[in-house]
């Protein structure tokens, strides 16, 4: 077992210094570092776990959802803008906290989307920046056709959360794998109205809604290396799939070598705080389907 892993990790180890080479060279916008998916035995089974969001099916669940109504009250956006310094996002969490990478994984990425979103206009609504349960969801929302630790879609989490309401993270924890549901309406922290999805592919209208809104849940290709080892810079990968398989939080936009997003992702701090994705190219699939809790 300590030899396979020590192989796997060689082959990453190889992968990810051949790029940076490339990138001192100008060949490459972004580099890449070794994290916690370096050396996994399983690796293939235990990554692609933790991306969960089906595309396809995504594409047939939108069908008959109107698209949000747009006029031009919309301020005009910055040429930069980030949520975080203004209290709109907890600090970056972990989907699989509580089950090391190398044995167990809960696909539960579309929460912890769907929360950052909630989160961001919970704060926008009382100026109170308080996590809110992940777990809530993991649990509760399988009526809605979201599937626990097994996938499922943001705006799904949004239905359940008009219907129900949502509890903090300190008293619905999170634990990382699927249980009974604890929900407790007397203690819901939040409620939204629906949700509204910013029109597919338009990434301008996507950067002046996130400025106007806060913090949008988005759902991107993840499986390139590029992706999985990401470390600095913007990324741009021109052959990354543009078909969906996890969802993370877009938190802020801006500019330098490449117009660029700035991402939440929900794989702990060994992974990263966040990925700078190149804006106007729709990178790995990012512009595809924003969508939004409405407050």
């Amino acid at each position: 077992m300590r030899a396979s892993r020590r192989m796997i990790w060689e082959t990453n180890q190889r992968l990810i210094r051949q790029h940076n080479l490339e990138a001192g060279m100008d060949k490459h916008t972004f580099t890449l570092g070794m994290n916690q998916f370096g050396d996994m035995v399983r690796q293939p089974t235990i990554y692609n776990a933790l991306l969960t969001v089906n595309a396809a099916e995504e594409e047939k669940r939108l069908d008959g959802i109107p698209l949000s109504k747009w006029n031009c009250s919309l301020s005009a956006a910055p040429e930069t803008w980030d949520w975080r310094p203004y209290g709109y996002v907890t600090p970056v969490k972990n989907q699989d906290e509580e089950q090391p990478l190398s044995f167990g994984h809960c696909g539960s990425c579309y929460e912890f989307a769907a929360v950052g979103s909630l989160e961001g206009q919970l704060f926008k609504q009382t100026g109170k920046l308080l996590p809110l349960s992940e777990q809530n969801l993991v649990d509760c929302s399988g009526d809605y056709h979201n599937n626990g630790c097994g996938g499922g879609l943001a705006m799904r989490c949004f239905s359940y959360v008009s219907d129900h309401g949502i509890m903090s993270e300190r008293k619905y924890p999170y634990t990382a794998e699927v249980g009974p549901c604890e929900y407790q309406n007397a203690t819901k922290e939040a409620w939204c109205k629906g949700f509204n999805r910013v029109p597919s592919l338009d990434e301008k209208v996507f950067r002046d809604t996130l400025y106007e809104v806060g913090p949008i849940a988005v759902s991107v290709n993840a499986t390139h290396p590029s992706f999985k080892f990401y470390k600095d810079g913007v990324l741009y990968q021109p052959d990354c799939s543009t078909r969906t398989n996890h969802a993370v939080l877009a938190v802020g936009y801006g500019s330098s070598y490449l117009d660029y997003w700035i991402v939440k992702n929900s794989w702990g701090t060994g992974w990263g705080r966040d990925i700078l994705m190149a804006r106007g190219y729709n990178q790995c699939g990012i512009a595809r389907r924003p969508v939004y809790p409405i407050m």
